[in-house]
């Protein structure tokens, strides 16, 4: 080909690529475009750039790693060997039984015997006089117990004996103490500032390694996984998500911002395969210094009760929703019960009202309000937002003592409404008092028992009742099967019924 030609060619190709994209400028709107910036930047992005196209600035998380790794120690715990009790009775002296029952003590071990239980974690130095928060379940197993021993070893391979000060199963907390001073420590942050996507690193003992730092982001803040349910009927749950590598002996740990700050203690995984699976989660320190703080100065926590009985939104069904007048895209959390001597009452939340904020953050779940709830005392006021014939209304809540409010929740625990009996009948019955049941709930602890009615309960494993305050201290702290005995009015003799207070 010659030369001429195939300039003619490479001139022709160049006006028709200028002359099309000439014409698409021309005859085709740029607001056509998906997926631009068209008049200006997106609301979203507000903040983000302040209009200009500057980069994310870099996070140098060195400093923290090094100012927060001497603060988290390594624990270390022992529950002893126990000699189980076996309802069962057993034949003496024949077969296989009467091997355990004449060497089984003899070696230690045996049927009857649960073997000692060791066990690692982390925990966190919140104070230089030896203060340490961690994990309840990295020293306590459950129905195993409390470890007799505690061993802690910092960051320097120095090492103390450690002693409990108290624990609190609800939240997954305890507070550790080891003799010394000037010990170094965290400050605590401010969880409730905490942004999604915001850089934290985690740091503890993992699967019997040394002092381990991971880094992630917050991935999401206000989780409830149920994991608590398995140490306590009262859990609170508003963990920190974060993809930041957690295992096994991480619990306890510290969760920490790029500016070295205590937000969490970790706590739990997802893990199917019991191994790191891609996120955990980490209590938030809000939630943790009110309960540290409680159980140091009072030795228990002092928790707040708005003294109301509920239901999830997201638990009801279309029709429920409609039947009780709650727009169908309404989110939060139904007052099912309201106690007369509660502060919800007092305030105004009555029955069929839609709790949707607490403390103004938004709650569709009794856990939800629950973690709201747990930092704050009794005494303190908290702001309570719900709804009421489609109308936002916001209240000043006065929380209760657990105590105060103690006859109207353990009447909801029990599924029946409950009332002291009259002294007059009482007398006339023959008895020194009791309790009234009646309106027994369908499915409720009562409900599965064969108790109608009308029945009076004058005793609880043996122990009289006398009145419903009577009842609830004794039931408040109770738990598993119970026996309950009573009469009913105008018949002859006492009745008993075992009732099961877990199911």
């Amino acid at each position: 080909m010659k030369l001429k030609q195939v300039l003619l060619i490479a001139g022709i190709s160049a006006v028709t690529a200028v002359g099309s994209v000439w014409t698409y400028n021309k005859f085709i709107p740029r607001e056509s475009y998906i997926g631009s910036a068209q008049a200006g930047l997106p609301a979203n992005y507000a903040g983000f750039t302040d209009g200009k196209a500057a980069p994310a600035e870099n996070i140098d998380l060195t400093k923290a790693a090094n100012a927060a790794v001497p603060a988290v120690v390594h624990i270390k715990t022992k529950i002893p060997a126990k000699k189980l009790t076996n309802d069962v009775p057993r034949r003496r002296g024949t077969g296989s039984d009467l091997f355990d029952e004449m060497f089984g003590d003899l070696f230690g071990s045996g049927p009857n015997v649960r073997p000692e239980q060791r066990a690692s974690g982390s925990g966190v130095l919140i104070s230089e006089d030896g203060y340490i928060v961690t994990n309840n379940h990295v020293i306590s197993n459950g129905d195993n117990g409390v470890a007799d021993e505690i061993t802690v070893t910092l960051h320097n391979r120095k090492t103390y004996k450690a002693k409990l000060i108290g624990r609190d199963p609800s939240s997954d907390l305890a507070v550790l103490k080891i003799d010394g001073n000037k010990f170094p420590f965290l400050l605590y942050g401010n969880s409730s500032n905490i942004q999604l996507g915001q850089w934290v690193l985690a740091i503890g003992y993992p699967l019997t390694l040394e002092t381990t730092v991971t880094a992630g982001i917050v991935s999401a803040t206000g989780r409830s996984i149920n994991i608590n349910r398995r140490q306590s009927e009262t859990p609170v749950e508003s963990f920190i998500q974060t993809d930041a590598a957690v295992n096994q002996g991480n619990s306890g740990g510290a969760l920490v911002t790029a500016n070295g700050e205590l937000i969490g203690i970790n706590s739990a995984i997802l893990a199917p395969t019991g191994t790191y699976a891609g996120y955990s989660f980490a209590i938030p320190v809000n939630i943790a210094k009110k309960i540290v703080d409680d159980i140091v100065r009072f030795g228990d926590v002092q928790r707040g009760y708005l003294g109301i009985n509920y239901i999830p939104t997201e638990d009801l069904s279309e029709e429920q929703i409609k039947s009780q007048g709650i727009p169908t895209s309404t989110e939060g959390v139904l007052v099912s019960d309201v106690s007369a001597d509660g502060g919800a009452y007092a305030a105004g939340i009555r029955k069929n009202d839609v709790i949707t904020k607490v403390n103004n953050s938004a709650v569709n779940t009794g856990i939800q309000m629950s973690a709201q709830i747990a930092s704050f005392r009794p005494g303190d006021k908290v702001p309570v937002s719900y709804l009421r014939n489609g109308k936002e209304h916001t209240v000043q809540v006065t929380l209760k003592k657990k105590g105060d409010v103690a006859t109207f929740n353990i009447g909801s625990r029990l599924g029946a409404d409950l009332a002291t009996l009259d002294k007059t009948k009482a007398r006339q019955y023959g008895v020194a008092g009791g309790v009234v049941v009646s309106k027994i709930t369908e499915g409720g602890p009562i409900g599965r028992t064969r108790m109608q009615a009308g029945f009076v309960i004058t005793s609880v494993n043996g122990e009289d009742v006398t009145t419903i305050e009577d009842l609830a201290k004794m039931l408040t702290t109770a738990s598993g099967p119970v026996r309950v005995e009573g009469i009913y009015p105008g018949y002859d003799g006492s009745y008993t019924y075992p009732l099961n207070l877990e199911n």
